[in-house]
Parts: C-alpha cells; structure tokens; sequence
C-alpha cells in the first residue's frame, strides 16, 4: 500500500497542478452556454396589393435569387386602371393647351379694350373742349342755345363711353386673373393625373412579387387561385448561408465580455466541426424586458433570479458548415474573454455600441 501510495499521490499532485495551472491561465477566461441557437434575419413574403393568385414560382425548400419571380397577381384590373389614368392624363393635357390658346386670345381683347378706352378717352376729351367753347360763345351770344345743348349732350355721350369702356377694359383683365387661376387648377389636376398614372404602374409591377434578397424560400401558404391581400404571409424566405448565433449568457458571465472576443461554436447536429466566431454585439437588455409581459419586482416577495443578455456572435461566411446550419439549431458558445475588448472596462458592457462596428468589419 505504501509502494501504491507513493505512486499515486504524486501523480495526483501533478495533475491537481496542472489542473490549477490550467484554469489559472485559460478555464476562468472561459464563459460557456448551451442555451444557444442558429438564427437568421427571416423575411416574410407578403404582397403589397390585393388579387387573385395567377401563377406560383416557387416551391417549398427551393433556393431562389435576388430579384427572382416568386408569386404573380392577376393583373387584368391594373393594366385597366394604368389605361384610365392615361386617359385623364391626356384630358388634362389637352384641356391645359386649351387654356392656352384662350390666354392669347384674351390677352387681344385686353388690347382691343385698351385701345377702346384710349378713343373713348380721346372724344371724351374733344367733347369737353367744345362744350367750354359753346359756353363761351354762347354768353357772347355768338352761340345759340341749340348748339350749346347738342355740345353739352355730346359731353355726357362721351363721359358715359369713356366709363363703359373702362369698365370694359377691367372686365378682361380680371378675365385674364379667372383663366390663368383656372390654368394653375387645371395644372394642379394634371400632376394628380400623373401621380395617379404612377401609382397605377407601381402597383402594376407590384402583380409580380420578386425575392428581395438571395435565400430558400419555405412555409409557403400562396395557392393557385388564392385571393391575397396586402401583409398577408405567402411565403417566409431565409437567407441562407447568411446566419448568425444568439447565445443567452447569464449577466454574471458578461463582466470581461466585449465585442470582438473570440467565441468558439459548437453545433449539435455537427459536433465533429466547430465554428470559430467573434462576439458582435449585445442585446440592449435582458431577454426578460422584451417579453411579453415583463417582470414587476416592486410588488409582492422578491426573489433573485440571475437574468440573461442575448449576445450575437457573428460566424464565418465561408467554411464546412456554410451551407448547412439552418436557424433554430441548437449550440454550445464558448468566448474567450481574455481577447479583444477584455481591459477596456472592468464592470459591465461598457462601450458596446462603438465597439460593435468595429467587431462587424
């Protein structure tokens, strides 16, 4: 026995202290979590105008492009719609050009009125001039009253012309103010015909619903002969292989944690491969605040429950497993505190927000 012991307690030692020594200089750096999972930036594939499903393109799991046909909408109703706001457009046209030709043409009766005026002006002028002669004339009398009584009426004559015809001149230049208010009208309701006739096309192109970005498309609910309405979910597209990893560390594990640590992945459906990553960015508070119905501790007994902080670890674009991680998989992170970031703070993510970029490039 003391042959064994003298054997076995020194091995013992030297195992205890290389144990010591290891996680003296590597194991306490390490924060590790299961509670882990592959996710993905989904988008959801909805239409932005209401009809009928003519045509469907796309198949469950099927990997698609950016910019390829997915769903098609009859069309029939806003072909039809883009032709009548043309037509409007055109009406408006042609009803400004009109406008126009009835501006110059008021614009010669202005100056036919002016030159009007300026003759009405002129006699009545002339027939005042010989009214004070015949006054004068007949005071001499060299004059009869006769003549002074026709001068004196051909006066009133032209006073009353010289009135008429300036009432006359300002009755087409307020005619010139009502037609060019009717133009701007009018030119107002040409530009809402052309936006129309726009709206109308864009929601012509909008029949035709393309993949916003390179990925596989799944959970298709869109049928043949299915009426669609806007927002309505008719397929969801993930693009893939542009994942990333949400690791919920307890906040205790967050004190040397910073952007730009290396973070080694672990999957479960791979375990013979993992990913080496880097810590990105964290959540802006505990995955509890973004629940549902968030917790209140200022009422009732409290009772202490270490938190958690979803943090995103960014994963290699390329590599084994690129075009085989789906979101929801399950891992295991691991980050390395002892990398970047680690001596920037000692308590809290501090600097997170203008670490981030730089972690991102």
């Amino acid at each position: 026995m003391r042959k064994y012991l003298l054997v076995i307690v020194p091995v013992l030692a030297v195992l205890l202290a290389l144990g010591g020594w290891r996680w003296w200089t590597d194991w306490r750096f390490m924060q590790s979590t299961d509670d882990a999972y592959v996710q993905a930036d989904t988008i959801v594939i909805a239409p932005l105008i209401e009809g009928q499903l003519k045509e469907v393109r796309v198949a469950d799991n099927q990997r698609v492009a950016e910019g390829q046909v997915l769903f098609v909408i009859d069309d029939q109703d806003y072909r039809t719609r883009v032709k009548q706001s043309e037509a409007v457009v055109e009406t408006g046209e042609a009803t400004l050009a009109t406008f126009d030709s009835r501006l110059k043409m008021q614009q010669t009766m202005i100056e036919q009125a002016a030159a009007a005026r300026d003759m009405a002006e002129a006699d009545a002028s002339r027939t005042q001039i010989d009214l004070k002669r015949y006054t004068a004339l007949l005071s001499s009398s060299v004059a009869s009253k006769q003549q002074y009584d026709t001068a004196d009426a051909d006066a009133r004559k032209a006073s009353a012309a010289l009135v008429k015809s300036r009432a006359a001149f300002l009755a087409e230049q307020n005619q010139l103010g009502v037609l060019k208010s009717q133009k701007a009208e009018e030119a107002a309701r040409l530009i809402q015909a052309r936006a129309a006739v726009a709206l109308a096309k864009s929601q012509l192109e909008d029949t035709v619903i393309r993949a916003p970005v390179a990925g596989v498309a799944g959970n298709r609910a869109g049928q043949i002969g299915q009426y669609v309405k806007p927002g309505m979910q008719l397929a969801l597209l993930v693009p893939l292989p542009h994942v990333y990893v949400t690791a919920n560390f307890k906040e205790t594990q967050l004190t040397r944690m910073r952007p730009g640590q290396e973070a080694t992945v672990e999957i479960d459906a791979y375990p013979d491969h993992p990913l080496t990553g880097q810590v990105e960015s964290f959540a802006p508070a505990s995955g509890a605040q973004f629940s549902l119905l968030p917790p209140d501790n200022a009422t009732g007994n409290f009772t202490k429950i270490v938190q958690r902080v979803p943090v995103r670890i960014a994963l290699p674009a390329e590599g084994p497993l690129a075009q085989l991680l789906r979101p929801g998989l399950s891992v295991t992170v691991t980050v390395d505190t002892r990398g970047e970031g680690s001596k920037t703070a000692e308590g809290g993510i501090v600097g997170t927000a203008e670490a981030a970029p730089a972690a991102a490039k």
